[in-house]
């Protein structure tokens, strides 16, 4: 019998993750006929079916599932190769996905990348935007500069900060609404104006200290995105908590420094156990962690 080729196991994977030869067509960037053709020779090659054929889609039979089981741990040794080739390098050059949020490229470290690009013109870097925490193990990005409070235990890397929180209000807000800024209790009540944190982000320490102390009738909105929480605050919303390093950038908010949230969220600097040794990351990691340390006070929210 001819041995099954890599191919063969990514086609499986393929059809089952989509439950149809067009989804997986796309995926493998092919047409259904070729699809098709393949999946019919791949089973009369086995000798067993491998997909039912059903009115809700191709389903894996017995033989299908132990396929797509295998493809599973090949694709993980493949990832895991990679990484440890990718960490054999020596000088620091070639590509470097980095992932970070939006708030955090656009408020903090955009300037220090220039910088970074200055002194290691050799390395090309491949910005992934993402709110959400991309999978370093996979490969989704080399390295991370994340906010989180308990990063997973398959990377390695650096706590540089503890991310305080602020509370802000425009200053046009302020002065019509007559505000008391050192008076807490009235702040929290109606008639005060507040933004509120919806999801994802109404489980950070913002969006906690608000469900707990403010009246739910001073919610007059909420907002899902830290960025958007900004624009709402210097527009004259209402009263809202930001990360510090974002609410001292506000031109036209001024901070309320009788509330003060607590906060276990740290600002880190994480790459992959397999990927610390490669030059073009360990200059990330070094450049990245003294930097942003240096940005302590703003972070932690100990200076404006």
């Amino acid at each position: 019998m001819q041995p099954l080729a890599w191919d063969d196991f990514r086609l499986v994977r393929a059809i089952a993750d989509h439950r149809s030869l067009g989804g997986a067509a796309e995926a493998l960037g092919v047409n259904n006929s070729t699809v098709f053709r393949r999946l019919n020779a791949l089973e009369e090659h086995l000798g067993v079916r491998i997909f039912e054929r059903a009115r809700s889609g191709y389903l894996l039979t017995s033989a299908g599932e132990e396929m797509v089981a295998l493809a599973m741990r090949m694709a993980e040794s493949i990832i895991e190769f990679e990484r440890r080739i990718a960490g054999q390098d020596v000088r620091p050059s070639g590509e470097l996905r980095v992932t970070t949020t939006d708030t955090i490229f656009s408020h903090l470290v955009a300037p220090m990348f220039c910088a970074f690009r200055q002194r290691f013109p050799e390395i090309t870097l491949d910005f992934v935007i993402d709110n959400r925490a991309l999978n370093l193990s996979r490969r989704d990005a080399d390295v991370a500069i994340r906010a989180s409070v308990d990063p997973p235990q398959s990377l390695v890397g650096r706590r540089v900060a503890t991310i305080g929180w602020g509370a802000y209000v425009s200053k046009a807000l302020a002065a019509e609404a007559k505000l008391d800024l050192e008076n807490v209790a009235a702040l929290c009540a109606a008639p005060t104006r507040w933004v509120g944190l919806g999801d994802p982000i109404v489980g950070t320490a913002g969006g906690r200290w608000v469900a707990a102390n403010v009246a739910p009738e001073s919610v007059v909105v909420k907002v899902n995105a830290v960025s958007t929480l900004a624009s709402a605050i210097e527009a004259g919303l209402g009263l809202g908590l930001l990360p510090s390093f974002i609410g001292a950038q506000l031109k036209n908010a001024v901070q309320i420094p009788a509330i003060r949230p607590t906060s276990e969220t740290g600002m880190w600097v994480l790459t992959h156990p397999d990927l610390k040794k490669a030059a073009r990351v360990r200059a990330f990691l070094d450049f990245f962690g003294a930097e942003l340390a240096k940005k302590r006070k703003l972070i932690e929210g100990e200076e404006g």
